[in-house]
């Protein structure tokens, strides 16, 4: 009873996101599933899992460096000085102001993070 193991590209796993975002338990189902040459993925982590199936289809992890990167720190800047200022400023309305252009400069943060 021997088993043919196919070849089978990546592009014919019919993934619906990156290996990155999928959950443990996703990944053991696809590797368990479509995947028989990666043994013992019951018992592996995330992390595992991940590398193995792009070490299989001799994917190459490329650190993906944001071309944003200045601009959020310099935006991390602006918000560690409004912090200060506004642990210094007595009037509530002014707190309150600060407080606002501080959820503004992190959700544009965390939007050129997400960017890349």
């Amino acid at each position: 009873m021997s088993e043919e193991v196919k070849e089978i590209s990546f592009d014919e796993l019919g993934l619906t996101k990156p290996l990155e975002k999928m959950t443990a338990k996703e990944l053991r189902a696809l590797c368990m599933e479509k995947l028989p040459m990666i043994t013992g993925a019951s018992g592996k982590e995330k992390d595992e899992l991940v590398a193995e199936i792009k070490e299989v289809f001799g994917i190459v992890d490329e650190e993906q460096i944001s071309p944003y990167k200045k601009q959020i720190h310099e935006i991390k800047r602006q918000i560690r000085a409004l912090r200060v200022q506004k642990s210094e400023t007595e009037g509530r309305a002014q707190r309150d102001r600060l407080r606002r252009q501080i959820t503004k400069l992190k959700k544009r943060t965390r939007r050129l993070a997400r960017a890349v």
